[in-house]
């Protein structure tokens, strides 16, 4: 194919599924990138910027292109940012392979009640929350289906603990004050890229790894911003039922919730764990 370039362009490595509109950027700026067009076939928005404080006004990290023009050119050093591609709710819940999730607010309805006790010892505080059944069958369902799960949150709590032993979670993370760079960590520990990964989040400490995942859920309850930002809103409040719509939704769009809700039943018929 024909390359026509009005001046050099240098590629910085980028992501695939985000990609450069050649044809927008042609008639907007009036630049020949028919290379790009021919090296990413998946094609969207892109947004030309010329400062860094104009990139920084989008909000959000996204890859960029470099251009760099050869005579003293108007769009001299100038960045493209690459504009994450539109994709439905359906379609990313398509691609999950692992579903996180943070427990207050999520798991539970993000009351901490927390009761004194006396011991021998002295008065020590005990810590209470209520987790929702409904969740708990819809993570050993995802388990059937091959789902992964597990839980990343900023308080210590042997109550998670318990129940994350009790639901056989693949990953329990408590503790976490960077949960951007657990789950990063997580993905290196998986084998996995962003895309395939969810997130369930229900306030703006979420934030970070809900733009950084391929699937980015807010529960009905969560903060307006949080919402915003999401890929997807549960009908049921954190602690009512949400993770299992969202559960629910994985496994529907990826065509394995009936199977795996007959393999369940299957299972809890005959005792099996």
């Amino acid at each position: 194919m024909a390359c026509l370039v009005r001046f050099p362009i240098e590629l910085i490595p980028v992501d695939i599924p985000q990609t450069l509109k050649a044809g927008e950027l042609k008639a907007v700026h009036n630049i020949y990138v028919d290379c790009i067009a021919a090296a990413f076939s998946d094609l969207h928005q892109a947004t030309l910027v010329t400062s860094d404080r104009d990139f920084e006004k989008l909000g959000r990290q996204f890859p960029i292109l470099w251009l760099t023009r050869a005579q003293g050119g108007r769009w001299a050093n100038a960045k493209i940012a690459a504009m994450p591609k539109t994709l439905s709710a359906k379609a990313r819940a398509k691609r999950i392979k692992l579903l996180l999730f943070d427990v207050d607010g999520v798991l539970t309805d993000g009351k901490l009640f927390l009761f004194p006790v006396q011991t021998t010892g002295g008065q020590i505080v005990v810590e209470a929350k209520g987790f929702h059944a409904q969740d708990g069958a819809g993570i050993s369902i995802a388990r059937i289906a091959g789902i992964k799960t597990g839980l990343i949150t900023r308080r210590n709590s042997e109550t998670v603990a318990l129940r994350a032993r009790d639901l056989k979670l693949e990953h329990v993370h408590q503790g976490s004050q960077d949960k951007l760079k657990v789950f990063r960590q997580i993905l290196v520990d998986e084998g996995l890229n962003a895309g395939e990964v969810a997130f369930v989040g229900d306030d703006v400490i979420d934030l970070p790894v809900m733009r950084n995942c391929g699937f980015s859920v807010a529960v009905a309850n969560a903060r307006r911003e949080v919402k915003q930002e999401s890929h997807y809103v549960t009908p049921h409040a954190g602690g009512d039922g949400a993770l299992r719509d969202v559960i629910e939704f994985i496994l529907k769009a990826q065509g394995k919730w009936k199977q795996a809700v007959e393999t369940y039943i299957g299972k809890e018929s005959t005792g099996s764990n």
